[in-house]
């Protein structure tokens, strides 16, 4: 049998389950803006009921605040964490492609490729009418030397962004390993809280909006075990056993983190990139981290595809022979010397295995095709490493089919190289102001000898090196015009030395010969000089490039947006706070909170007339 106050226990428990009710609603109130905060909620159940041995068997005792917990839902919580990885690569892509692509921009503020192109060759029409003029020749050469200028300063501007691009992931990789270290004290303190029987939500929010942060970053798999009783395995422990992984491999497990390194490179993998690029290592095993994988994405990938894309068009080949120390490539995918991109030394890639090499030799054929390439390599290969690579295939840098800042430069340097030799080759056949023969015109400030610019174009059936005085030397950061033209506007050639064909004598046209102009000017617009297009749409097929990867990338960065605001407003319908359902809670629990008053009311009443006025 009940207590005769057992109602008034009862009543109580009311006050304080509907008490707690009403505290909560106002925490989830107070915490509507805030961001990451998920909704709580108060568990009630009845309370355990009482037997009193009596006809009617047990009676209730009230209701039972079991727990306070947030209301949240894994599975959109994944969904998110998914999307969030393409949507931070993409957005960043977009970030960099824009720059690129203001960098290529010709506009009357400031003059691009066409403008300078175009008024180098008017200059040139000029020259044609008034060959002997020396204010002409001094107008061409100078726009000839702002050309190059432009090039110097674009090549020099896209390396600026490479290194800026290199900062960042630096950059990133200390937040990330921040971000890591924060989630294992994190999952600690949870452990602490709920092992205890109590729910730690606060802490689960923080560590949530972490992952959320690093899902944009790396591709995350997070996943939550219960902890159990070894000796009683229905027994939960309260515990839980909390993993994160990055493309498969642990990042955070419980308490512990897994830094992530950053190493320097010895080696260039692209002729212009900048020296010290970073690559990136687990810090427990050493192991390189592949961020070219198809499964990476994040924004620390769209950096890399930025920094090294070269469109797959580094150069690669068939392993034909080898010694202790030099490799042999036949079948190469580059057989031009206007193509090479490759570091005159670098690292090259076979069977996985990166191995630095100091120098390489290229042979060409009777067409000046490049038939094969051997590289030295710096360290010796063993007789088992040997027979292990033989007959393999080998890769000079790393083969990233995306077109970053190594493409562009390359594909700068396939244009000077195309454009110059045709300008080159036409100015040799002709004679300066002087009589003497005319030299190579456009030139790499590099190669010099005894203070003569010299350009070897003759390459057929021979062998050449990395360091001979090739095309290969020509790039944007590189290509000017020759000194002696740009001191002395008369070293220039605008007419051949014409044989007469009856006594082999040099025939002189004369000081406003133009022959060799009107063939120069042919190179403007009607000789196929860059990628089966005319020198005057070297822009165009530049710009097209850009143009075409910005917009896929705004397209794939607003569809993943999208699906993200989306999977956020269901994520958001689950654990967001509607302010007008919880202004709703706040009358229900405080009515249920009067009523468990009341109830303690009419029991006082009831109490009072017992006590007082019944008895004898």
């Amino acid at each position: 049998m009940p207590s005769t106050f057992f109602g008034l226990s009862i009543a109580s428990t009311g006050l304080n389950a509907f008490q707690a009710s009403v505290n909560t609603t106002t925490n989830n109130i107070s915490n509507a803006k805030t961001d990451g905060y998920s909704r709580q909620q108060v568990n009630l159940s009845q309370a355990e009921a009482l037997r009193t041995y009596m006809k009617y068997g047990t009676i209730g005792t009230g209701v039972s605040a079991d727990s306070v917990t947030q209301v949240r839902d894994q599975y959109y919580d994944e969904k998110y964490w998914n999307n969030q990885k393409n949507y931070g690569q993409y957005e960043k892509q977009i970030y960099y492609l824009n720059q690129i692509q203001d960098y290529f921009k010709d506009t009357s503020a400031v003059p691009g490729f066409t403008s300078l192109y175009t008024k180098m060759f008017a200059s040139l029409d000029t020259l044609k009418t008034n060959s002997g003029a020396t204010a002409v020749r001094k107008q061409f050469i100078s726009n000839a030397e702002e050309m190059m200028s432009y090039f110097n300063s674009l090549g020099t501007r896209l390396q600026d962004l490479q290194t800026s691009i290199n900062d960042e992931i630096k950059t990133t990789i200390d937040t990330v390993n921040a971000t890591s270290k924060k989630i294992a004290i994190l999952n600690k303190q949870i452990n602490t809280i709920e092992v205890q029987g109590s729910h730690a939500n606060d802490l689960r929010d923080q560590r949530a909006l972490l992952i959320d942060s690093l899902a944009k970053i790396v591709p995350v798999e997070v996943k939550e075990t219960p902890v159990v009783n070894s000796n009683y395995p229905d027994m939960y422990t309260g515990a839980t056993n909390f993993v994160l992984r990055v493309n498969g491999k642990i990042l955070i497990d419980n308490y512990d983190y897994t830094e992530i390194g950053v190493t320097t490179r010895d080696h260039r993998q692209n002729q212009a990139d900048v020296d010290g690029l970073y690559d990136l290592v687990w810090g427990d095993t050493g192991e390189h981290i592949n961020m070219n994988a198809s499964n990476m994405t994040g924004s620390l990938k769209a950096m890399f595809m930025l920094r090294d894309g070269n469109n797959a068009e580094n150069l690669s080949g068939n392993i034909f022979s080898m010694t202790s120390n030099t490799v042999t490539i036949k079948n190469p995918s580059i057989k031009d010397v206007e193509y090479m991109n490759m570091p005159e030394s670098g690292i090259v890639i076979m069977e996985g295995v990166q191995y630095p090499y100091s120098s390489f030799k290229a042979e060409t054929d009777a067409d000046g095709k490049i038939t094969s390439y051997t590289f030295t390599l710096e360290k010796v290969l063993d007789a088992d490493t040997q027979a292990k690579i033989s007959g393999g295939r080998l890769e000079v840098g790393t083969t990233l089919n995306y077109k970053g800042l190594a493409y562009y430069q390359n594909q700068m340097s396939l244009f000077l190289r195309s454009f110059a030799k045709q300008f080159n080759d036409i100015e040799k056949t002709g004679k300066t102001l002087d009589g003497d023969p005319m030299e190579s015109f456009f030139v790499a400030d590099n190669l010099v000898d005894s203070g003569q610019f010299k350009f070897d174009t003759n390459i057929k059936n021979t062998t050449f090196d990395g360091a001979s005085d090739t095309y290969y030397k020509m790039t944007a950061l590189s290509c000017s015009v020759n000194e002696k033209s740009s001191r002395n506007p008369g070293f220039f050639a605008t007419a051949e030395n014409l044989v007469n064909e009856n006594t082999g004598a040099t025939q002189d046209e004369g000081i406003d010969a133009h022959s060799i102009v009107e063939e120069l000017l042919n190179l403007q617009s009607n000789t196929k000089i860059f990628r089966d297009c005319g020198g005057d749409e070297f822009l165009q097929v530049i710009y097209s490039d850009i143009t075409v990867d910005t917009q896929e990338s705004t397209v794939f960065s607003e569809n993943y947006a999208d699906i993200a605001k989306s999977i956020n407003l269901q994520r958001q319908g689950v654990s967001g706070v509607d302010e007008d359902d919880e202004a709703l809670d706040l009358v229900k629990f405080k009515n249920a909170y009067n009523l468990a008053s009341k109830a303690i009311s009419v029991l006082a009443e009831m109490y009072d007339r017992l006590i007082t006025q019944t008895g004898v």
